[in-house]
């Protein structure tokens, strides 16, 4: 069982940033990546970005490419997401995931992050 914990939410105006992070209660080499996914009230859940074990391979949802950067520190069981020129859509709550094969296999609780002027 992994437990995952994301922090660094919070309320920013539109054209902010904010770093999220999500701690892993042990390393995740039986991962094979890591992946942020928000949702919005009302909403179903987005993917948002990914990044492989290694950190060779990323990907992002195409709402938050080049304004968003997922990266990784193994040897302090820890992922982030950089995101800057933050827009009020981008206003949700933000969950850390595990991946195994095919699946996410865990899941963080999430951090809320509001944009408004």
């Amino acid at each position: 069982q992994l437990q995952l914990r994301e922090s660094g939410g919070g309320s920013v105006q539109p054209g902010d940033s904010l770093r999220l992070s999500c701690t892993t209660s042990r390393p995740t080499s039986d991962r094979l990546g890591m992946a942020w996914f928000r949702q919005a009230p009302g909403e179903d859940r987005e993917f948002v970005a990914y990044i492989s074990w290694s950190g060779t391979n990323s990907y992002y949802g195409d709402s938050v490419k080049d304004r968003f950067t997922i990266s990784r520190r193994n040897g302090e069981n820890m992922v982030f997401l950089q995101m800057s020129n933050l827009k009020p859509e981008d206003s949700a709550t933000y969950i850390c995931a595990a991946r195994v094969g095919p699946d996410y296999a865990d899941w963080g609780q999430g951090t809320q992050v509001t944009v408004s002027s």
